[in-house]
């Protein structure tokens, strides 16, 4: 589904990522874990186009996309969330939901300028749609509340379902646990295999590891830009270089 060869980023003199390459497998969920500053935010926006790479190819579905734009990413069949939350003020949930399903549309300004019966007609397909998603992610009752004032869960599910009206071949999930108590996060980790089970491939940051050695099939850890390993949890939970460098603690005492 989606391939990394040699990726590089540079802002100036400071390598952010180093030559990163990894795949992911279709239909599967994938992790990137690591200390903080270890470059796995920096990574998502080099993959979903909001960054340029230095060096290296993003390969997605066999196509190599470094260099798009995102709403050309997304177009693609790839989606994403965001470490900090990122909804439109004075729109309701189903509202922000809907805006997700822009980018398959087929209405264009003309059209819906007369309000012709096709218009309509897929009005209420995108708006349909997006109350199935809010269902699925249990929180149709606050359809009609404005997305910014529910609760911090609330609005990660809002905006979970917004990357997924876009109906993407690929997720990319960035600390989707951030802020959320240990019953929220739960629900997360039920919602993201759900989401997997639906045939969508994931790919996350988490610091939450109890969730990533829960749901992911393959781990990745970065460490100052750098990759240092790459496997299933309990290979990861095991390995002598992930407890030295990503705990930072000896390696009698760590447990990932």
């Amino acid at each position: 589904m989606l391939e990394l060869k040699s990726v590089h980023k540079k802002f100036g003199g400071l390598q952010a990522v180093g030559d990163v390459s990894f795949s992911v497998p279709a239909g599967s969920i994938k992790a990137v874990i690591g200390p903080n500053g270890a470059g796995k935010t920096t990574l998502f926006n080099l993959i979903a186009g909001n960054l340029n790479l230095s060096s290296g190819k993003v390969i997605f579905q066999g196509r190599e996309i470094q260099g798009l734009k995102p709403h050309q990413v997304a177009a693609l069949g790839m989606a994403r969330t965001f470490q900090n939350i990122k909804l439109f003020h004075g729109m309701t949930a189903l509202e922000s939901v809907m805006v997700g399903r822009h980018v398959r549309s087929r209405a264009g300004f003309i059209a819906g300028m007369f309000h012709s019966p096709a218009t309509w007609k897929e009005e209420k397909e995108i708006r349909d749609k997006s109350m199935q998603l809010l269902e699925l992610l249990g929180i149709a009752e606050f359809a009609d509340t404005e997305a910014t004032s529910l609760a911090f869960g609330q609005q990660r599910a809002v905006e979970m379902a917004r990357a997924l009206a876009t109906e993407p071949k690929l997720l990319l999930l960035d600390e989707p646990a951030a802020g959320l108590n240990i019953y929220e996060t739960a629900e997360v980790g039920r919602l993201i295999t759900r989401i997997r089970d639906m045939g969508i491939t994931v790919l996350l940051v988490e610091h939450d590891m109890s969730l990533v050695m829960d749901i992911s099939d393959e781990i990745v850890v970065l460490s100052f830009g750098q990759k240092i390993a790459e496997d299933v949890p309990l290979s990861i939970q095991q390995n002598p270089e992930v407890i030295k460098i990503y705990l930072g603690e000896d390696e009698e005492e760590a447990v990932v």
